[in-house]
């Protein structure tokens, strides 16, 4: 890759961080009318159909090896974005997008036991204080909805497990194709659970949506498909040092979404573990950094 631009990766993930609560509010507008699975279904039908000019002619050099794992994240996607979707039905925007930012802590508790990565006990405790946060967030949802506000803790688990196999695919497939790809086995894939087990619940169900809901399942496919390509591009011109603390952006746009579009406000308890989450994430984005300029220095020469 050439020369980094931090400038541009900066304002990619900017992008990102705007365009992705804009698009969980877009789903929390259309969720109450619209099924589940039918929500997803076009999710993923619309980044299919969006990307295909752009990657189809890559699909037959992919291996096996690259299709399989791209199986298994097209599933954790559903799983977590379902999750998602499914949360902002009961919990205001800011408090959902908070609560799934317990992920960073357990993506280092996953390194640590599954991966054998170093992690020191600092950074352990830091991951104690982060997740104390998000019970704060959770505590006055819990109380007023009931099991519905552990749900953004689902999205977290599900998308470190989905960034854990992205990590393993990525050298191999380049962004867009495997969100091409993701979106060709996500959209049969939900359209075969319809055929399956369609009519015993009503979130399985798929209907033809009416004017509104059109334009905004339509927007939410592309909103989605976009921010993910321009959190992916910005890697490409900046270090993950510098990007990873913007993604903590993402939580002040969806709180200033929510009020816009939902006139709703993090109580004060929220709003507290909003702030200590975010704190404990920017401490452990620092130890990271910490930690690998000090792998890089050369130890100093014997005497």
């Amino acid at each position: 890759m050439g020369q980094d631009r931090p400038l541009l990766g900066v304002m990619l993930m900017l992008g990102f961080c705007a365009l992705a609560p804009m698009g969980d509010a877009m789903a929390k507008l259309v969720g109450e009318t619209i099924p589940l699975l039918m929500l997803l279904l076009w999710r993923f039908a619309v980044q299919a159909v969006l990307l295909l000019p752009f990657a189809a002619r890559d699909l037959g050099r992919l291996s096996a090896r690259v299709w399989r794992l791209t199986a298994l994240r097209t599933a954790l996607h559903i799983v977590g974005i379902g999750a998602m979707f499914a949360s902002l039905r009961f919990l205001p925007l800011a408090d959902a997008v908070a609560i799934a930012f317990v992920m960073p802590f357990i993506m280092l508790l996953l390194g640590k036991y599954f991966l054998n990565e170093e992690v020191g006990p600092r950074r352990l405790a830091a991951c104690a204080v982060g997740f104390l946060g998000v019970m704060l967030v959770v505590q006055p949802s819990f109380a007023e909805v009931g099991a519905p506000a552990l749900l953004p803790l689902l999205v977290a688990v599900v998308f470190s497990f989905f960034m854990l196999v992205t990590r393993q695919v990525a050298r191999e497939a380049a962004p867009v194709t495997l969100q091409l790809l993701s979106g060709l086995m996500g959209a049969p894939a939900l359209l075969a659970l319809w055929l399956v087990f369609g009519g015993l619940h009503p979130d399985i169900a798929l209907r033809a949506p009416e004017g509104r809901e059109l334009t905004l399942l339509l927007a939410i496919g592309g909103l989605g498909t976009f921010a993910h390509l321009l959190m992916t591009w910005s890697l490409r011109f900046a270090p993950s040092a510098t990007l990873a603390p913007m993604q903590y952006l993402e939580i002040p746009f969806a709180t200033l979404i929510g009020w816009i579009v939902f006139r709703d406000l993090p109580n004060g308890l929220a709003a507290l573990g909003i702030l200590i989450t975010v704190g404990a994430g920017l401490y452990v984005i620092a130890r990271e950094r910490a930690t690998a300029r000090a792998a890089r220095v050369p130890a100093p020469p014997a005497a």
